[in-house]
């Protein structure tokens, strides 16, 4: 099968490969992929970052996000057949942990990601264990299928806290940030600020829904957000950039008894004034970590039922396959959002 592949360490060195299609076991079922999106942990492969040079093997088939078809099902697999339109969890977890003990599946012990830990979507044939293949709905489109999993990044963060009738502030416009303020808007937020330095990205922030969309580079920006949200701040902070900047931004903004959702990944660690920004100020501070299983996968079928359309303006490109090393560029220059493979 024709795959693309994280070749060897350094930037770049994503190349297009074949390789066997995999055998699966009785629990697993074969998918035969048809979209898949590219993610921000496929472009830290690319970039090869830190993170990426203490956890990725290479080679190995990146990728995490897509929609497919089962091509076969295993022995074992009663609920699934051959023909079916699926997505699938790419957190494999141990379900022997105490997190998963806990029903915490999302926060497993021993997760093994796929394209992380293990080969990947960015494939024409995906092998999953099939208690993680999530069915798609006739009315759910491929190219919304394929995105589920930073959709259910968003879905998650926004729903650690109340939004309905209370003012959001949402940190950073990348893929993920721009889903929350769709999905905010859906879950009944009162007004949505969004920061992002990006111009072309506060655009689409605009398009998605937001109220207002600021640069947090501009001078008096604190006291701008404050000002917005009648003189408070806002009542909860959804930081998703990991930009240190912003985070510690979003920590003298917040108002008084606000909650803070933290779903962006810092590169390195932060001193923050926890007594006057947390202690002081009553704040409720939620770390949020992929999907909880699977119940936010619930969540997003019912988004996408009737409001897809919402998030059509952050899937900016559709690209083949070949054209992979051309995505990561566009990401690079700030030129896409969420661009999606046709395989």
């Amino acid at each position: 099968m024709k795959a693309i592949l994280k070749a060897r360490p350094g930037k770049g060195n994503i190349e297009i490969g074949n390789t066997e299609i995999p055998v699966i076991s009785d629990d697993d079922v074969l998918i035969k992929i048809k979209k898949a999106g590219i993610c921000g942990t496929d472009f830290h492969i690319y970039s090869w970052d830190r993170w990426s040079e203490e956890r990725i093997k290479p080679p190995l088939i990146i990728g995490h996000e897509f929609a497919g078809v089962i091509e076969t099902a295993g022995r074992n697999v009663s609920h699934l057949k051959a023909g079916q339109r699926v997505s699938a969890e790419g957190h494999i977890v141990c379900n022997k942990c105490k997190s998963c003990l806990d029903g915490n599946f999302h926060i497993c012990d021993n997760v093994r990601i796929i394209g992380v830990d293990r080969d990947g979507c960015f494939a024409e044939y995906l092998m999953m264990p099939a208690s993680n293949v999530w069915p798609l709905k006739d009315e759910i489109a491929d190219k919304y299928g394929s995105i589920m999993d930073p959709l259910g990044n968003a879905m998650h963060t926004v729903s650690v806290s109340p939004v309905s009738g209370r003012n959001v502030f949402i940190s950073g416009a990348g893929s993920i940030g721009l889903f929350a303020i769709a999905i905010a808007r859906y879950m009944g937020a009162d007004k949505i600020m969004v920061s992002e330095p990006n111009e072309f990205k506060r655009k689409i922030a605009m398009k998605i829904g937001a109220d207002i969309a600021i640069n947090p580079f501009e001078a008096g920006t604190g006291s701008r957000v404050i000002e917005y949200f009648n003189g408070h701040g806002p009542d909860v902070v959804l930081e998703m950039s990991g930009a240190p900047s912003a985070i510690l931004l979003s920590f003298n903004i917040i108002a008084k008894g606000g909650d803070m959702a933290l779903l962006g990944l810092p590169p390195a660690d932060i001193t923050l004034d926890i007594s006057n920004r947390i202690i002081f100020k009553g704040l409720t501070v939620k770390g949020v970590s992929g999907r909880r299983m699977y119940e936010t996968w619930e969540q997003c079928d019912r988004f996408l039922l009737t409001h897809s359309s919402s998030i059509d303006p952050v899937i900016t490109h559709e690209i083949s396959m070949e054209d992979i090393n051309r995505g990561f560029l566009m990401m690079e220059r700030n030129e896409a959002i969420k661009v999606l493979l046709n395989v």
